[in-house]
């Protein structure tokens, strides 16, 4: 009686993996079978399913895997793995395992471990540096706000001062009117804009082109004119600068349009102005100092 009573739970239990190992095979989990066939022991099911590998769709992913193939690239480029762990973060223990089986890199003197470091390092420094830099001339910026009209006449005579064309007391010829020269576009603006402010109209603004024979003295034209607002036609005959090949000449990219000179006609009694308010400036600063309020 012993034997057919074993003879009939083998049956039994045969029949049972058949119903667990079918539904298995066509991607059903531990948990659907659990419930499909009540099985709650979970030695039985372990039994039930024994030798069956779970569907892909029920592994869980390894978070890993992506590390560990990155790890392995950059063995393979010959990185340390002091470089791999700085790289990716993970344990040395983890990347031994990972790269266990690949070539060990050709060691390299100490100079170039030094100078690899020292990349990786402003690898990471640069944009931080970059990050603040940024942040302190925005937060300057915001500081700055509207000028009011005092503040941009005054800006503007020093601008003038440090880059326009100033009258020579020695001079048999005095030169008392504003022109103005400058190869940057926000100089320009700003000065265009003082100019307007003082109630100069555009109309007795003359603008001349000054530029290197060799660049594309056209497309500057046109880049000015859009600029200042004017049509290239009003622009006078360009001053073209003789090229010397003696000259290690840097500013030959497709940004440079040279330099744009600005004249105001009838401009004696506003360049007079300037030129006292200059004069003030000077004798206020010196005279009585004050702190600045930014």
């Amino acid at each position: 009686m012993a034997m057919t009573h074993a003879s009939s739970t083998n049956t039994d239990f045969e029949a049972l993996r058949t119903q667990a190992v079918s539904p298995r095979r066509a991607g059903l989990s531990r948990r659907q079978i659990r419930d499909r066939l009540h099985v709650d022991h979970n030695d039985i099911l372990n039994r039930l399913l024994e030798g069956e590998p779970p569907p892909d769709r029920t592994k869980r992913p390894n978070a890993k895997d992506d590390l560990q193939s990155r790890a392995r690239e950059l063995r393979v480029q010959g990185w340390t793995y002091d470089r791999i762990q700085v790289e990716l973060g993970c344990s040395k223990s983890s990347i031994s395992l990972w790269v266990r089986d690949l070539p060990k890199p050709e060691r390299r003197d100490r100079a170039e471990q030094a100078k690899l470091a020292a990349r990786k390092r402003w690898e990471h420094e640069l944009p931080v540096r970059e990050g603040r830099r940024q942040e302190a001339k925005a937060a300057a910026a915001r500081e700055i706000g509207a000028p009011t009209g005092r503040e941009l006449f005054l800006a503007g005579v020093a601008l003038y001062w440090a880059e326009g064309t100033k009258d020579r007391a020695h001079s048999p010829q005095r030169r008392e009117s504003l022109q103005f020269i400058n190869s940057d576009p926000d100089v320009i603006r700003f000065f265009v804009r003082w100019l307007e402010s003082l109630g100069v109209e555009r109309e007795r603004m003359r603008f001349r082109l000054s530029i290197h024979e060799t660049a594309d003295a056209v497309g500057a034209e046109e880049f000015w004119a859009e600029l200042v607002g004017v049509d290239r036609s009003a622009f006078r005959r360009a001053t073209l600068k003789k090229h010397n090949p003696l000259t290690n000449r840097r500013n030959t990219e497709a940004a440079y349009r040279g330099c744009l000179v600005i004249y105001v006609t009838g401009s004696t009694d506003l360049y007079r102005r300037m030129e006292g308010a200059w004069y003030g400036i000077v004798e206020g600063a010196t005279r009585h100092p004050v702190e600045c309020p930014v």
